[in-house]
């Protein structure tokens, strides 16, 4: 049994706790649980009791002896940050790329000449589990170093059966080697293999009857996704795959209306789709059937950014009563960054999102972007101490002060990590 710790006199604690137990929409993303001269008290990897300094002191006054003391004075602190897509495992690097997007080339020119998400399946088939294991676990080190404590992690640099298994074996082994939380996601419809060009009914058969077998069968994946885009999966094809998937009991997750409107959106809505990624041409409709559905969006602000593209309609969609998440969307072509402090920027930046709004979409909401909300997200009684203390005093000098990494400490499961 280890020592108790215990975070006492926070400048401001945002707990995140609220009575809304799902994911949180409209005026709920500002509810934050704020508590003044905060206190969190953990045993075992678990939060015990939050509260402030006073209450908790009188609480355990016959066990502070035992604690470990950590002085939060003037330091904000939240829940651990929830990154609820990224594509973390990959072989090699894309840098040439960025320049040739920087000299005008589009991100799908460079894709259907061979380059972009083809480049990196090449490089993933040629590394060895042991490579690509080296290379992951220096980005979970750095997700860890921007208080980000839970990820979701894709395949979909494999496109064949032996490669998508490969990456997803490598999340398994480092969940087990690494202390970062990795949620699994099948992307094996990531983009069309160019052997497949023009039979891609042929590989959306393969994927469905092969892979998505295995996959249940191994239990290396809680939810499927796909790519619907022009060129890419239509809608329909993007259908077969994701209800295929829920036959496996693997939950949907759809790549949505990235390049241009193609009803991703509506499709995520139809197929009841946990979350639709991307989004920056969500079509009205389309906004609307997430509302009703309860589909979270998950949005890029850095992708958007990186790609030089107008980000996601984050404003209309809360206002309309979408719940948003946040995420780097972390990958070697369009995103290639851990910092979640700079994705909730960019959120207020671009997608006009409060500094309260940005929070709630880096930590409850992305949990429940992934079904993780019952253990990280918030600082609540039983679940994990996955803590951050930041070098400042409160939630909207975490947002204004863009750029920076404000990271002092980091707990996971009560382990200090940083």
């Amino acid at each position: 049994m280890t020592k108790p710790i215990w975070i006492k006199h926070t400048a401001q604690l945002a707990t995140l706790a609220s009575e809304v137990k799902g994911p949180r929409s409209k005026e709920k993303m500002s509810e934050l649980g704020l508590i003044e001269d905060g206190s969190v008290w953990i045993e075992d990897g678990i939060v015990q009791a939050v509260g402030t300094t006073k209450e908790l002191e009188e609480r355990f006054a016959d066990k502070v002896h035992e604690a470990e003391i950590v002085d939060a004075s003037n330091h904000l602190v939240t829940p651990g940050l929830v990154d609820p897509h990224t594509h973390v495992v990959y072989g090699g690097s894309r840098e040439r790329e960025f320049e040739m997007r920087l000299e005008g080339t589009s991100y799908m020119d460079i894709m259907n000449a061979g380059g972009g998400i083809h480049a990196t399946t090449r490089m993933t088939r040629e590394a060895t589990e042991e490579e690509l294991i080296d290379q992951t676990k220096r980005r979970l080190d750095s997700f860890f170093s921007q208080g980000v404590t839970t990820i979701e992690g894709k395949s979909g640099y494999g496109m064949n059966l032996e490669t998508e298994l490969k990456q997803l074996r490598v999340m398994k082994k480092l969940q087990e080697q690494h202390a970062i939380d990795i949620v699994p996601t099948f992307m094996g419809a990531h983009a069309v293999p160019p052997d497949f060009k023009g039979r891609e009914d042929e590989f959306v058969n393969q994927l469905i009857d092969e892979m998505l077998p295995v996959v249940a069968e191994e239990k290396l994946a809680e939810f499927n996704d796909v790519f619907c885009e022009k060129g890419v999966y239509t809608p329909e094809q993007s259908e077969r795959i994701l209800e295929a998937g829920k036959r496996f009991g693997l939950t949907p997750k759809i790549h949505a209306d990235e390049i241009e409107p193609y009803g991703g959106a509506e499709l995520a809505a139809k197929v009841g789709a946990i979350s639709a990624e991307h989004l920056l041409k969500a079509s009205a409709e389309g906004i609307k059937a997430m509302a009703e559905s309860g589909t979270i969006a998950c949005l890029l602000p850095a992708t958007a950014l990186y790609l030089r593209e107008e980000a996601a309609a984050g404003r209309r969609m809360i206002d309309e009563g979408v719940s948003v998440a946040i995420s780097t969307d972390c990958n070697p072509g369009s995103s290639p960054t851990t910092s979640m402090p700079l994705v909730m920027n960019l959120a207020c930046i671009s997608m006009r999102l409060t500094p309260a709004e940005a929070l709630t979409a880096a930590t409850y909401n992305a949990a429940c972007a992934i079904n993780r909300q019952e253990n990280v997200g918030s600082l609540e009684v039983g679940k994990q101490a996955d803590i951050v203390m930041w070098n400042v005093k409160n939630y909207q000098e975490l947002q204004y002060l863009f750029g920076v990494n404000h990271v002092k400490s980091v707990w996971k499961k009560g382990v200090k990590v940083v």
